[in-house]
């Protein structure tokens, strides 16, 4: 190792942030965040999810920056591409969330730079409003693989054979979790964006209220006291799919806005506690239900089929923990009662 890496690395105050450290690599003269190792690039989902911990807790706020600025520049039809393009390649953009993960790391990178005492050049902070306004206005009107805005100002999006959201095991031509319709943390996000939107150009707020009334007359379900996976699922209209699957967590945390307060959300919590928390994050899918899988394991198609049904993700212990503050706080009275056993290990983005 050179001498001048050596000293890099001694600076960083713990082995949490030399650990961060491994997943910003340079790209050509900027930098990126690799997926994950050994095999994984440059994830556009991911890098977003990634950057508040990578980045913002870091204090790195000049490498948040130049990572928003850099993805900045692929925008197409209102959308990010699901893998950094390479020079000379084609861009996938089978990827629904990404570009509403970018909005939300847009928000954080201003708020962490406030907070900082610190200041947004007003050229970068004018390209990347820009960037969210071109990924609402895209959304809104329209775009790749039926995403669009529907009647009830919710999110609608997916086609046969194509995996739009986080849940994107594909293997062969079967796509393991389709969650065509209008996946619920794909709207937490929707409907955050909008919100985000709102704070710089007042047109989207309107449909963040009526999305809002909607979201929680839609996919409230009652009789369970959790939220729905997906409602409308293949665009059958007034249908849900009422899977319990940790996604609605992004809808009560994790995110600037929660959609739901009170009791409800204080429901959902406790359901996803009981049904899927584990000391190292959430269960993908509740055990008992049809296609639960107990363990991460086999040849690849046994695995990929398995990765979302039952699978335990890290990253959502995140949305997860701060759900149930936000809900403590909600009931200062009552008594406090948390998690058996929190995380202690940094949570990673989803691959």
């Amino acid at each position: 190792m050179q001498e001048a890496e050596r000293k890099r690395r001694a600076r960083f105050p713990s082995r949490l942030h030399r650990s961060a450290d491994a997943y910003l690599v340079r790209r050509g003269q900027g930098k990126t965040v690799i997926a994950g190792y050994p095999w994984f690039t440059n994830w556009g989902r991911d890098t977003f999810i990634a950057l508040r911990g990578l980045c913002l807790a870091t204090g790195r706020l000049d490498d948040a920056r130049d990572i928003l600025l850099d993805w900045a520049g692929t925008v197409s039809e209102g959308m990010l591409p699901n893998l950094f393009p390479d020079r000379g390649s084609v861009p996938e953009f089978n990827s629904v969330d990404a570009s509403l993960w970018y909005i939300i790391a847009v928000h954080d990178f201003f708020q962490a730079t406030a907070s900082a005492g610190a200041t947004v050049e007003p050229s970068t902070r004018e390209r990347l409003q820009q960037a969210v306004e071109a990924f609402l206005t895209g959304y809104a009107a329209g775009t790749r693989f039926g995403i669009r805005l529907d009647n009830d100002d919710l999110l609608a999006a997916g086609v046969p054979g194509v995996q739009l959201t986080w849940m994107d095991a594909k293997v062969g031509n079967w796509v393991v979790t389709p969650r065509i319709g209008k996946p619920v943390e794909v709207e937490a996000l929707w409907l955050n964006a909008l919100w985000i939107g709102g704070q710089s150009s007042r047109e989207w707020l309107p449909l963040f209220e009526r999305g809002r009334e909607a979201f929680r007359e839609r996919f409230w379900n009652e009789r369970g006291g959790y939220l729905q996976d997906v409602v409308d699922p293949d665009h059958q209209p007034a249908t849900a799919d009422t899977t319990f699957r940790p996604n609605q967590i992004l809808a009560v945390g994790g995110l600037p806005v929660a959609l739901l307060e009170g009791e409800q959300a204080r429901r959902v919590v406790d359901a996803v506690e009981a049904r899927l928390w584990t000391p190292l994050g959430l269960r993908s899918l509740a055990a008992g239900l049809p296609g639960y899988a107990p363990r991460y394991e086999g040849g690849v198609r046994e695995r990929d089929g398995t990765y979302h049904q039952g699978t335990v993700w890290p990253w959502l212990a995140g949305p997860f923990v701060e759900a149930w503050v936000r809900g403590s706080r909600q009931h200062p009275g009552s008594q406090a009662r948390g998690p058996r056993t929190l995380p202690r290990t940094a949570c990673p983005a989803p691959r």
